[in-house]
C-alpha cells in the first residue's frame, strides 16, 4: 500500500505567552529610554564636586603665581569631572539603568561643546594676558552646557545652569574692573568658589532630596 501523506502541514506551535510579554516589555523599555530624561544626575556627587571646588578656591587664593593658580583650577576641573562621572555611573547602576542610554548620550553631547569652547578660550585668553576674564568665561560656558544638557534631565539642572550663566555674566563685567589683587586672583576665587562650590552644593542637595543621590 502506498504511504499516506497529509494534505496540510500541521500548524506551527504558537509562541508561549511569556515570549510575547518579554518582547512587549523590551519595546516599551526601549521606547521610554528614547523618549525619557536623564535622571542619573548625581545629587551627593554634586555636593562632593562643590566641596572640592571650595577647597580649590582656598588654595588658589594663596597661589604665588598665575601659573600655579591656573594649574590648581585645571586640576580641580579634572577632579570634578571624575567625581561626576563616577557618581552618575553609581546612580544609574543602583537604579538598574544602563549608564550609556539614549538620554545619557543626549545629555553628554549637549553638555560637552561649551566645555570644549571654554578650554580653547582659556588658552587664547591666557596667551593674550587677559587672565581676569577667564573665571567669567568658565562660569558662563559651564552654565550654558548645564542648560543645554539639562533639557534632557530633571528640571533642577537647567535652573542651576541659569544661575551659573548669570553669575558668570556678572563676573565678566566686574572682574576686569577689580583687577588682580595680591593673591593673585583672590577676588576671582570668590566668584569661582561661589559658583563651582556653592551652586554645586545647593543644587546637589536639591537633586539628592527630590530625585535620589
Amino acid at each position: 500500500m502506498a504511504p499516506v501523506h497529509p494534505l496540510r502541514n500541521p500548524p506551527a506551535e504558537p509562541l508561549p505567552m511569556h515570549a510575547h510579554a518579554i518582547d512587549n516589555l523590551r519595546y516599551i523599555r526601549e521606547t521610554m529610554e528614547r523618549a525619557g530624561s536623564f535622571t542619573a544626575v548625581p545629587g551627593w556627587g554634586g555636593v562632593v564636586m562643590g566641596t572640592t571646588a571650595l577647597v580649590a578656591a582656598a588654595f588658589a587664593s594663596h597661589a604665588s603665581s598665575l601659573e600655579i593658580w591656573l594649574a590648581i583650577w585645571l586640576a580641580e576641573g579634572l577632579l570634578a569631572i571624575g567625581v561626576g562621572v563616577l557618581a552618575m555611573w553609581r546612580k544609574a547602576n543602583s537604579a538598574g539603568m544602563p549608564f550609556w542610554s539614549a538620554p545619557a548620550r543626549k545629555f553628554l553631547f549637549s553638555f560637552l561643546p561649551p566645555l570644549i569652547a571654554g578650554a580653547v578660550l582659556t588658552l587664547a585668553l591666557w596667551r593674550a594676558g587677559a587672565v581676569s576674564t577667564i573665571p567669567g568665561i568658565w562660569l558662563m560656558l559651564y552654565g550654558a552646557g548645564v542648560i543645554t544638557g539639562g533639557t534632557f534631565s530633571v528640571p533642577a539642572i537647567p535652573v542651576m545652569g541659569a544661575c551659573f550663566l548669570a553669575e558668570g555674566a556678572l563676573a565678566s563685567l566686574l572682574l576686569p574692573a577689580v583687577g588682580l589683587p595680591p593673591g593673585p586672583m583672590a577676588v576671582a576665587d570668590v566668584w569661582l568658589g561661589a559658583g563651582f562650590g556653592g551652586l554645586h552644593i545647593l543644587f546637589g542637595a536639591i537633586v539628592a532630596r527630590k530625585y535620589g543621590g
